[in-house]
């Protein structure tokens, strides 16, 4: 910055001392011609009273003599004309060779009376002389003129002295000026490259860091300017930082998707659950076009929809992707500017997909559990009805019949119990009013498998167990105990004759693992996600006949829930299936 003030110094005081220097020398010269042409008029006018008689005379020797001799003792040129211009006598020349002098300016002034001066070249001396000339009168009339002159050369020369002394006074002035001008260049420069400096400071966000306050009254004040600037810009970039990180963390702590896009459907924002929702990253989407981004026509048309009315939105979105159907509940507003002009429009979207899954498993439930009831209580309606119109007299008739009706409604009781066992199990297990308590796993194995010895040996199906005895774990015996029977009583029933059923447990990790694994017809894997469904059936025909309620697995994933586990199961067609129960082994 110095080198932007300091040259504009320097020329003002160059450009200063330039013209103070024509100035004075203009004036130094026309000073030095009237000083030399008010002394050579004196001399002229000394000269008339001396030549005056001599001229009247005609005694032009003696003119001749005496300018010569004057003009010696004065260094004056004298020359000497008459009223027609003739030189009658000259100190440095023979006036027989010399010009008529009439056209001479100041020799035709004095001619006219005046006193007449001139600066001009003589050729006769080959140099610039100035010449002053005065009228010479007898009892006042004009009887010629008398002329002196000096040589400039003097002049010239003392000139240009002066002026070599006013340049080299001028370049120590000028020296001395710029070096004063430089000091007064930093001095001012100084603080203003500290505060371009600071503001550059600024600029890149270190508005903590302060500016000095030197310099003068009006440096100072800018100075504090900036440093109020850089206050005010802080505290207002780190409001906005504030207000930023907190819509930023409610947007990522919301488990809705909020998107929100410009009049030309461009995403301003997305939060990190809509970008999961749709399957993008969030980053990577914001500036794009929504269907550039997410290829949903259900979604790209309610985002129109919103930002076409003047209301709120509402509409079902489904999206169908590799993992399925999602089904998302859409709430669309406008966004609007500080003006109240709209800029865009907000989708905010809830995923309701579990929502409407569990409304079909309710549907499913309540069918099923209807259809379950139905078919025994039909068929126990249907066969004492037979009874009442006259079976009752065939005494074996009656036998088969009341023994169809005590078989259904056997089951009609075990349906209503099985109801009301997972009922109490997610009761409890919501309440955590399941108690567990460290205990050996085997002993609890060992009486499942005591409990479905009889089952197993009417099919000649083979029980195994294989546990260690030193496995524990966290665990409600008796309802563990249920579970394993749930899973080792399907085995024996969906395994062949003469087959075997293996019920082992060991220690992975943190956790228990027990296993089911039987040797049956396994199960297609379409099936394998609803497996633990409530009235669930693979084969219904078949699970009927062999007297299943369609509720052993899912009282299975409630008890393992209310362990605090999970139950899995890996079964192909032809291999057959093994069940793992997955407990804590520690709390």
């Amino acid at each position: 910055m110095i080198w932007q003030i300091f040259p504009a110094f320097l020329l003002m005081i160059l450009l200063s001392l330039g013209a103070a220097g024509i100035y004075f020398s203009q004036v130094l010269q026309k000073f030095y011609l009237q000083e030399t042409v008010g002394n050579l008029s004196a001399r002229s006018i000394l000269l008339e009273d001396a030549i005056e008689p001599l001229l009247v005379r005609e005694d032009f020797a003696a003119i001749q003599n005496l300018v010569n001799r004057l003009g010696r003792e004065t260094e004056t040129r004298i020359t000497v004309v008459d009223t027609e211009g003739r030189v009658l006598g000259d100190s440095d020349e023979d006036p027989r060779r010399m010009d008529n002098h009439s056209s001479r300016p100041e020799i035709r002034t004095a001619l006219d009376g005046g006193v007449g001066n001139a600066v001009r070249y003589s050729h006769t001396l080959n140099r610039n002389m100035v010449y002053v000339a005065v009228p010479i009168r007898h009892d006042g009339v004009l009887v010629g003129s008398v002329r002196t002159s000096y040589s400039a050369r003097s002049i010239e020369e003392t000139l240009a002295g002066v002026r070599s002394r006013l340049i080299f006074g001028g370049l120590g002035v000028a020296v001395l000026a710029g070096l004063i001008s430089l000091s007064i260049s930093r001095r001012i420069s100084r603080p203003l490259v500290r505060m371009k400096e600071g503001a550059e400071r600024f600029a890149q966000g270190e508005l903590d860091r302060r500016l000095p306050v030197v310099g003068t009254e009006e440096i100072a004040g800018l100075a504090e300017a900036l440093n109020q600037m850089a206050a005010q810009l802080d505290e207002r970039i780190q409001t906005v930082l504030r207000q930023r990180n907190e819509q930023e963390a409610v947007l990522r702590s919301m488990v809705e998707g909020v998107l929100a896009v410009d009049a030309d459907e461009r995403i301003l924002r997305i939060n990190s659950a809509a970008g999961e929702l749709l399957g993008v990253d969030p980053r990577a989407a914001e500036g794009r076009m929504i269907h550039e981004v997410a290829r949903k026509a259900d979604l790209q048309r309610f985002v129109a929809r919103a930002l076409a009315g003047n209301r709120p939105v509402e509409g079902d979105v489904i999206l169908r992707g590799e993992k399925g159907e999602l089904y998302l509940q859409a709430h669309g507003s406008r966004l609007l500017d500080s003006q109240g002009e709209s800029i865009g429009a907000l989708v905010v979207l809830n995923d309701v997909t579990r929502l409407r899954r569990l409304e079909n498993v309710r549907r499913d439930f309540v069918a099923n559990v209807s259809h379950e009831l139905k078919t025994p209580i039909t068929a126990i309606r249907g066969f004492v009805e037979t009874l009442l119109d006259g079976a009752l007299d065939s005494k074996e008739d009656a036998r088969r019949f009341l023994e169809i009706i005590i078989r259904q409604s056997e089951r009609l009781q075990s349906i209503i119990e099985d109801l009301l066992s997972l009922s109490r199990i997610e009761q409890e297990s919501e309440k955590g009013g399941i108690e567990l308590q460290e205990g050996p796993v085997r002993a609890v194995l060992l009486s499942a498998i005591q409990a479905c010895e009889p089952t197993a040996q009417q099919k000649s199906v083979e029980l195994q167990l294989v546990c260690d005895e030193a496995l524990r774990s966290r665990l409600n015996a008796p309802l563990l105990e249920q579970a394993v029977v749930n899973l080792i009583d399907n085995a024996v029933k969906y395994s062949p004759e003469n087959s075997v059923v293996l019920v082992q447990a060991m220690s992975r990790g943190d956790q228990v693992v027990i296993e089911v694994r039987d040797q049956g017809r396994g199960i297609a894997r379409e099936h394998l996600p609803r497996v633990f469904e409530r009235f669930y059936r693979v084969d219904k025909a078949r699970s009927r006949k062999q007297g299943g309620t369609g509720l052993g697995l899912a009282i299975v994933k409630h008890i393992a829930q209310a362990h605090g586990g999970r139950v899995t199961v890996e079964s192909e067609p032809g291999t057959g299936s093994t069940f793992r129960l997955h407990l804590p082994q520690k709390k």
